[in-house]
């Protein structure tokens, strides 16, 4: 497990963890941006009329309406990504990486318009009258190269290929795995109900769910999405009115040091402003998708004649997701001031380090050197050998515990719910629990640290005036939200399987995908969020390479729409620069 972990974070640092994918990312969004004037600014209102079905049409070909598709698409997007991921953000990035993904989210809901607009133009009708459609349908229709003789080189359908290849896996890496991960976490820490039971009764639920197909899928996230969200933001609504005296400067400490990084403070170690950049950009893709292909697979299902109508639909997707729940859920951790206080918790081996030497937290050159090593600006001799324990006491000096990023205090190693007395072998820094049987004595450390994630949020929720039922709130929250979204990514695996292979396979795929569903409920949290983000790349890469080259074609769509719209209904009131 853990030669597969290294290389699919070695994986990760060379697509979505690196400098340049983050770049290509805004740079596409910057882009339509400016070529289209902003339509994300100018056509909000329009997109609030066609969802409420204002220009709705009996003859509209689609198997749903508007809304059901905008819940749909949010089910994917709204998941473990605004309450695990936002934490996560913060935890790495500080206050500052909250801005980053807010902008964005403001450039997602440029790209979202346009992907969703071309996917929609040149979606398939199947021959029993659904729909299919996504990246893959235009990428195999429009991305084909004609040589100088005529003749035509069918790159489209090969790129085509791979997106709906690397949906498939991403509907596990995004959809699938990681959503019933956060759940069976989430009830095992607050109900204390096993990982197994929550991953068997969810997968039977799942399973019900999807064999009917985009229609029942449709009724039952129209429901979902706007019960779950409105559960979520009451109770955040409390932990915020709580610590009323800290919105203030929560709010300031987001854009306050924006581009500079956020120093250190409390337990937080600080974090560059390139880290901080990154970590801010990449969590704002993973909860609101701009880019990455996935929302136009099921804006693509919609009822509507006019691609246009239903791109505009999508710019309201980041501003939901991401400006109004993830920021909402910053504010919850900020306010409450958990995100940089140690706390008392059982430490997971990927987040636990130790390194050779010792460092004080109290030295300021110590904190800058530890704060440049978590940014990967330096490196540091990770200790290699055997510690001595006795009663849970490391008796072993010269060494450094770091958790979570942070300076682990009051350590004890236990075994079971006993401290342990023994040796540990450590290699690279990390506990080897492949040696001298650990694995099966349940070793593991135990002390203060800063926290990350779902731990992170429900630990802000406590600090509020629902008191230890706020933990509560958030594991709803996360069993509400991360079902919803293996909901939906089911269906575009779906989709990406009927494009590959044919309908007559879906059945297959939504079979192994409910038995991966149970699986991940009790497996390894580490490897299922570092092929996630694996999976993202994967998609979006070529997604965003498709909708560039296809500029002049999106460009006038949009311009073919307004035209059309002057004729049908000559007294509506357009947006401005129309």
């Amino acid at each position: 497990m853990q030669k597969i972990n290294e290389i699919l974070i070695g994986l990760n640092d060379f697509l979505g963890g690196h400098w340049w994918f983050v770049y290509f990312l805004l740079f596409t969004g910057v882009f339509f941006t400016v070529f289209l004037r902003f339509p994300q600014v100018r056509y909000f209102r329009h997109a609030l009329k066609i969802v409420r079905g204002k220009f709705d049409r009996k003859e509209d070909i689609g198997d749903t309406s508007h809304f059901q598709a905008l819940s749909t698409a949010l089910s994917g997007t709204v998941g473990t990504g605004n309450i695990a991921g936002v934490a996560l953000a913060i935890h790495l990035g500080g206050p500052a990486a909250l801005f980053w993904m807010l902008i964005t989210a403001v450039l997602g809901m440029c790209t979202k318009f346009v992907e969703v607009t071309i996917s929609h133009k040149y979606r398939d009708i199947l021959p029993d009258g659904t729909v299919s459609g996504g990246p893959m349908y235009y990428m195999k229709k429009r991305l084909n190269i004609k040589t100088r003789s005529g003749k035509i080189i069918r790159t489209g359908a090969v790129l085509g290929a791979f997106f709906a290849f690397a949906t498939i896996l991403s509907s596990f890496g995004t959809g699938s795995l990681p959503q019933i991960n956060s759940i069976s976490d989430a009830m095992f820490k607050s109900f204390g109900i096993e990982h197994i039971i929550t991953g068997a009764v969810l997968s039977v639920l799942l399973g019900l769910v999807i064999i009917g197909g985009i229609k029942r899928i449709a009724k039952v996230t129209s429901t979902l999405v706007p019960a779950m969200a409105l559960i979520y933001l009451v109770g955040a609504i409390l932990v915020i009115a709580t610590n009323y005296q800290n919105i203030g400067s929560s709010f300031v400490s987001i854009f306050t040091d924006a581009f500079t990084g956020t120093a250190a403070i409390g337990g937080f170690l600080g974090a560059s402003f390139a880290f901080t950049f990154n970590k801010g950009v990449n969590r704002g893709l993973f909860s609101n998708e701009a880019g990455q292909g996935s929302a136009p697979i099921a804006h693509s299902a919609a009822k509507a004649q006019e691609p246009v109508s239903e791109g505009m639909v999508a710019i309201l997707e980041p501003f939901i997701d991401t400006i109004l729940i993830c920021t909402i859920t910053g504010l919850v951790l900020l306010s409450s001031g958990v995100w940089n206080e140690k706390i008392d918790n059982k430490f997971e081996q990927a987040d636990l380090e130790i390194l050779e030497g010792y460092y004080d937290e109290s030295d300021f050159s110590n904190v800058e050197l530890l704060s440049r090593y978590f940014s990967k600006d330096t490196l540091l001799r990770q200790f290699e050998g055997t510690l001595a324990v006795k009663e849970g006491a490391i008796e072993s000096g010269n060494i450094t515990i770091l958790h979570a990023e942070s300076f682990a205090e009051d350590v004890f190693v236990y075994s079971g719910d006993e401290r342990y007395t023994g040796t540990l072998p450590i290699r690279r820094g990390r506990l080897d629990i492949t040696s001298n049987d650990l694995e099966e004595s349940n070793v593991y450390f135990r002390g203060r640290s800063l926290i990350h994630s779902a731990a992170l949020t429900t630990e802000a929720f406590k600090r509020s005036i629902l008191g230890d039922s706020g933990q509560y709130i958030v594991a709803i929250g996360l069993l509400l939200f991360a079902f919803s979204t293996a909901i939906s990514w089911s269906y575009y695996g779906g989709r990406a399987v009927t494009y590959l292979f044919g309908p007559r396979y879906v059945l297959v795929y939504r079979l192994v995908y409910v038995a991966g569903f149970f699986l991940a409920s009790f497996t390894d949290t580490t490897i299922v969020w570092n092929l996630s983000y694996i999976t993202i790349a994967l998609m979006t890469i070529p997604n965003l390479f498709g909708i560039l080259v296809l500029q002049r074609d999106i460009k006038s769509t949009i311009g073919q729409y307004w035209v059309d719209f002057r004729k049908d209904w000559p007294d509506e009131k357009l947006p401005k620069g129309v």
